[in-house]
């Protein structure tokens, strides 16, 4: 299992050092002032850059990196380098050292990112309009494991992913091991894609020894019932290695407070510059309209499924027993025409800032169902309990994705599942940041499911 870096990686990572080296050296003189007969600030500076680079692997940026991700590293890696100059400025510092700085490391890292990204963006059209840097792949497995991933490779083609082959079977069992070993070695396969659906330990030995023989990265699928998309840890007590499950970043402190503080700014702009004025005008039209309150709440599942009140803007005709009622389906004549207006652009949801505010909610994360659906999903999907790891979220990643709204089969539940564990154990808050701004973009331009 083997991962193996690109053919071109061996010079494209050392180009990118270098060149980012220079672009820091360069500014540290005539933008920082850096003494330029200090040879020790300038090593330090210099190593400084590369330890923290190799600490967080700032240049670990493979094909199937997200852009995401990447900006995520860079983030760290800006705010750890920062700190670096700004120790080395004291041995300097003059009364306009600290502007300098900051001009030093805000044009010396945008720089850096625009070179980084260049290459990373070239390298993508490049494998789409020459056919080049590419990787050859054999998948392995039946066609319901593997469907969603051969897809991907057909449909990623700037991914650089060639697929070469499939041996499709329903039992892997039945695959002819030793003559996808021989098409393997006679083709030059780069990587193997093999679903663990069906495959026994004495196979999959047999494939991870010749994957390590013969210098093939070997991969494995899991199917829809194993959670081994989570990211696994490898810690060691002494030298035992021991493997962590789950890995969530919020259960950290310093990452629960930025998120919190986040929270509380954003709900307060929102509460103040929006919701002060909306209230007032969508009550009147709500009561004129029909009876019953402006605001609807309705018991939902949240943080370690502790039970709260969820508020709404009040969009359907008063209903008496509101934790039990159905769900609300295209064309529904229970929703009042304001409603139709309020839960197309989703205005209804604005309340649920309050709900942020008061710390049941976070504006990014898990959408909160009902409890009654809350408990008929848990039977349809296997640990489907580990989304109330963190706080519920007014959007998120699988709202993003297309599964927002009305539930219409076990398909959209299971991955919007998949969607919120894949952000519970990948948060940052510039992936929150997306998924805001996707949100705001899917309203501004109409989402097919927001009925």
């Amino acid at each position: 299992m083997r991962t193996r870096t690109g053919r071109y990686s061996g010079y494209i990572r050392p180009f990118s050092y270098l060149i980012d080296l220079v672009i820091i050296n360069f500014f540290a003189v005539f933008i920082a002032d850096f003494p330029i007969e200090n040879i020790v600030f300038f090593a330090v500076l210099n190593f400084g850059w590369i330890a923290i680079a190799l600490h967080l692997g700032f240049y670990e940026v493979y094909r199937f990196s997200k852009v995401i991700s990447i900006l995520n590293c860079s983030l760290k890696q800006a705010s750890m380098f920062g700190i670096v100059v700004f120790a080395l400025a004291f041995f300097y510092t003059d009364e306009n050292s600290f502007k300098r700085l900051i001009i030093f490391l805000f044009i010396s890292f945008n720089f850096i990112l625009f070179i980084k990204f260049s290459i990373f963006f070239f390298l993508q059209k490049y494998r789409v309009i020459f056919g080049g840097n590419h990787r050859k792949v054999v998948v392995i497995g039946n066609s319901k494991s593997i469907a969603p991933l051969r897809n991907f490779f057909i449909e990623n083609l700037d991914y650089g992913y060639e697929l070469i082959h499939v041996f499709e079977s329903e039992q892997i069992k039945n695959i002819q091991v030793q003559e996808m070993f021989d098409f393997v070695t006679n083709n030059n396969i780069d990587e193997i894609y093999c679903s663990i659906t069906g495959l026994s330990e004495k196979k999959m030995n047999e494939i991870i020894d010749f994957a390590d023989i013969n210098l093939k990265t070997l991969k494995f699928i899991p199917d829809g019932n194993q959670i081994f998309f989570r990211n696994f840890i490898l810690q060691y007590y002494d030298y035992i290695p021991v493997i962590a499950l789950r890995n969530i970043r919020l259960d950290e402190n310093l990452y629960k407070m930025a998120k919190r503080g986040f929270d509380i700014i954003f709900s307060l702009i929102i509460i103040l510059g929006i919701l002060s004025w909306v209230i007032p005008i969508l009550g009147i039209l709500i009561k004129l309209e029909s009876k019953g309150p402006v605001f609807f709440n309705q018991k939902r599942n949240g943080l370690n499924n502790k039970e709260f009140s969820c508020y709404k803007f009040r969009s359907m005709q008063k209903n008496r027993v509101v934790s039990t009622m159905n769900q609300v389906s295209k064309n529904d004549t229970r929703v009042t025409k304001i409603g139709k207006i309020i839960r197309k652009t989703s205005i209804d949801e604005l309340p649920q800032f309050f709900n942020v505010l008061l710390g049941d909610m976070s504006v990014v994360g898990p959408r909160p169902h009902m409890v009654s659906y809350n408990k008929e999903y848990t039977l349809k999907v296997n640990k489907f309990m580990m989304r109330h790891f963190i706080k519920p979220g007014i959007t998120g990643l699988a709202q993003t994705k297309g599964f927002r709204g009305e539930i219409e089969s076990d398909y959209d539940i299971i991955n919007r599942f998949k969607y919120d564990i894949f952000y519970l154990e990948n948060w940052s808050i510039l992936l929150d940041m997306k998924i805001i701004l996707t949100t705001i973009y899917n309203i501004l331009t109409g989402d097919k499911k927001a009925y």
